[in-house]
């Protein structure tokens, strides 16, 4: 809560002034198509009007956009919470005014901040009217261990955490997608998958607020759908190339963290050492790293451990595309009209210049995966050039 407190309440708080917030969310869709982003999915304030200037800078930068008018009523600043009616009245007409917009691109999604922010009342009644229209939702859900700890304490007779409130809420389901979930059990990330609800996996944000890594492709063969996500303001990149890299880079600290747990070559004890420098002891074998200071040995775990994580839970550069991809379109259910260029479905691309990349160098001997990969590790809003959404082109820059 003290990153809420601190910055995102605040700023929220401010959209009050209608005019300044629409100053803002303009940057903010100049910036978002900039650096490539087609589609979004974000959450707006509680205040309706606020929300109905994102939708409509949203439209007028061409972008595909999923708006939410945040719903709190509990545990919540002075000055920034709704009544249990107000809010679910405000999300009603939010959802009647987006609809009368008659734009297929631009959708309103039911969205109860988080189990801690909104009572089971305010929950119960955001289900009954995602139902009743059919809506996409959106929340927070586990997230890091004070959230799971604080909604814990409000839900004291409660089993199975958020999932479990969530669930007798009606609000999880198709085109449901929860934010980060990077301390959901085994258990409830089942209930996800059968449900047909989707995780938002942000890497970068869940590096400082997460406390966990969330665990990808296990997640996935439990049938959870997960697409990829920057959190914007949670992290410190509105690129989706670097929402890429830094999943790339969280499966392997996962592996990491594995490895610790791992079968050792041997569970042989670290001998003493009289020198500083630490030294390896017969690697073939025994796989321990010794030294006489404290806290210097550790074990290597043996080959087919290694290979064994690194199979179920290793991400390269182009499952992470996957992810941003066709993965958010899964979670949004769009798989039918985005997500890949094939016949049929909405022109939804970017022209990406690597003849004069700032960002990378292109060598005659590099064949199109070998730049295409550049692009996706190492390229940047520079390099994008063009942006067409549903076949319109909604942002230029000259070469």
């Amino acid at each position: 809560m003290e990153w809420l407190n601190t910055y995102a309440f605040p700023r929220e708080t401010a959209h009050l002034d209608s005019d300044a917030a629409t100053k803002e969310y303009t940057k903010l869709c100049n910036r978002l198509v900039a650096h490539g982003t087609t589609t979004v999915l974000i959450f707006g304030t509680i205040y309706k009007e606020a929300c109905q200037r994102l939708a409509l800078c949203l439209q007028a930068q061409g972008l595909r956009g999923f708006v939410g008018k945040v719903c709190m009523d509990r545990q919540s600043p002075d000055g920034y919470s709704e009544a249990t009616s107000d809010s679910l009245a405000d999300t009603e007409a939010f959802i009647k005014w987006v609809q009368q917009l008659h734009d297929n691109k631009i959708h309103a999604v039911v969205t109860p901040r988080f189990v801690p922010t909104c009572t089971p009342e305010l929950l119960q009644g955001l289900g009954q009217l995602a139902a009743h229209f059919d809506t996409p939702i959106q929340s927070h859900i586990s997230e890091s261990f004070d959230e799971v700890e604080y909604s814990s304490a409000l839900h004291p007779d409660n089993t199975g955490g958020d999932t479990a409130l969530f669930d007798r809420a009606g609000l999880l389901r198709q085109r449901a997608v929860m934010a980060h979930g990077t301390c959901l059990t085994d258990p409830e990330l089942k209930v996800l998958g059968q449900r047909g609800t989707a995780l938002a996996h942000c890497p970068l944000s869940n590096f400082f607020f997460g406390d966990r890594v969330l665990h990808v492709r296990h997640a996935m063969r439990l049938g959870v759908k997960i697409g990829l996500g920057t959190d914007v303001a949670g992290g410190y990149s509105p690129s989706m190339l670097n929402a890429m890299r830094s999943c790339v880079i969280a499966s392997r600290a996962l592996c990491m963290s594995h490895y610790a747990t791992a079968s050792p070559h041997s569970q042989a004890p670290a001998p003493p050492q009289t020198e500083p420098t630490p030294n390896r002891q017969n690697l073939t074998g025994v796989a321990t790293v010794a030294s006489a200071e404290p806290g210097n040995s550790f074990c290597i775990p043996a080959p087919e451990s290694r290979k064994e994580i690194q199979a179920a839970n290793l991400l390269d550069w182009k499952g992470a595309f996957w992810l941003a991809t066709v993965g958010g379109a899964q979670a949004l259910g769009l798989e039918k009209t985005c997500g890949t260029l094939e016949v049929g479905k909405a022109f939804d691309a970017l022209r990406v210049d690597t003849r004069h990349a700032a960002a990378f160098d292109v060598f005659p001997a590099d064949t199109p995966m070998d730049i295409f990969q550049k692009f996706v590790n190492l390229g940047d809003d520079r390099n994008i050039k063009a942006v067409w959404v549903g076949g319109k082109l909604v942002h230029h820059k000259a070469s």
